[in-house]
Parts: C-alpha cells; structure tokens; sequence
C-alpha cells in the first residue's frame, strides 16, 4: 500500500462535486486524491506549487555551480573592460 503523503484526502467522486469547498476546507494544505483508495494525484494550491517550482529551480542551478566549480582549472581570465 502506499503512503497517503497529506493531512487531508478524498475520493475523486468527492472532488467532482465540490472542488472549492475542499480547497478551502484544507486551508492552503495539500489534498491526497484517492482512486480506490490509493493516491492518484496531489491538489496543491498555485502559491504553493510556484514556491515548489523556484525551489526545484535553485536547486538545480545550485547543482550547476557545484559542477562548474570542479572545473575551475579550466576557467579563462578575462577583464571587465573586454566585455
């Protein structure tokens, strides 16, 4: 069985009847949607999801900069004024 990753949860047949209801029901927490009692999908509120989507993004910038740092020996010199 897998784990129910939320405070709050419904069927899909509960999230037809009155989506908005539940969202403000969870106030501002995620919702596990259940299919047979299984997760099938996580509702998230937008400001939530944004705030996932930069965190994942400076996560992989900060990767970027770990990658590019061991290959500092290969880095060119250039002066401010040659730009």
């Amino acid at each position: 069985m897998r784990q129910v990753l939320a405070d709050f949860s419904v069927s899909i047949s509960e999230l037809k009847k009155n989506p908005s209801a539940l969202l403000a029901q969870a106030c501002g927490s995620p919702i596990a949607v259940l299919n047979h009692n299984k997760p099938a999908a996580y509702l998230i509120p937008a400001d939530t999801y944004e705030a996932l989507m930069d965190m994942i993004e400076d996560y992989e910038l900060a990767k970027l900069v770990e990658e590019r740092r061991s290959d500092i020996d290969k880095a060119i010199t250039v002066a401010l004024d040659d730009l």
